[in-house]
């Protein structure tokens, strides 16, 4: 059976948003809980994933990140170089637009290394977080095949992204 770990961005995901959708969608699906939500600290949060990632047989996790959330899976892979199923990577914030000034510590420079498993990365042509051309260029430094769905903002609660299932679609080709 595939593990689904969910790697929520900046503020958490909330009651309405997709990832939490997911995560009640099955008892294989977990969230990952980081200590702070608001001002993280790339360390800590790929600690924490690696320590519950480390709590499954590897060749069943599948990692599901979401903006900020994408960037911290990123980073993992690049220190821990750990092996796994794969990961689904939607709306990557990009760090190092001007215009982002969350105050985020160590996830960038970006980092663009292949990732040694399967990924898919989803973008939107409209979100204000990640140009479409900065989506596909991480897409195809990452190794990930890569998904326009269109005119859907940063693929969050306010752009209409609760019970998605398109996305549940996408991800069971991980799994």
């Amino acid at each position: 059976m595939t593990n689904y770990l969910i790697v929520p961005g900046l503020g958490n995901s909330g009651p309405q948003h997709w990832q939490t959708y997911f995560q009640n969608s099955g008892d294989n699906f977990f969230r990952i809980e980081q200590q702070e939500w608001d001002a993280p600290t790339c360390s800590e949060w790929i600690h924490t994933i690696d320590n519950k990632v480390a709590e499954f047989d590897l060749a069943t996790v599948v990692l599901i990140g979401h903006s900020l959330g994408c960037l911290t899976i990123v980073n993992w892979v690049k220190k821990y170089k750990r092996q796994i199923k794969g990961a689904l990577l939607v709306a990557p914030s990009d760090l190092e637009a001007p215009h982002y000034t969350f105050p985020t510590k160590g996830f960038s420079p970006i980092p663009l290394e292949r990732i040694n498993f399967k990924t898919i990365v989803i973008a939107s042509a409209d979100d204000i977080w990640v140009s479409l051309d900065r989506a596909r260029f991480f897409a195809e430094k990452w190794g990930s095949e890569f998904i326009n769905i269109g005119n859907a903002g940063h693929i969050n609660v306010d752009s209409g992204h609760t019970n998605w299932n398109e996305g549940m679609s996408i991800l069971k080709t991980l799994g």
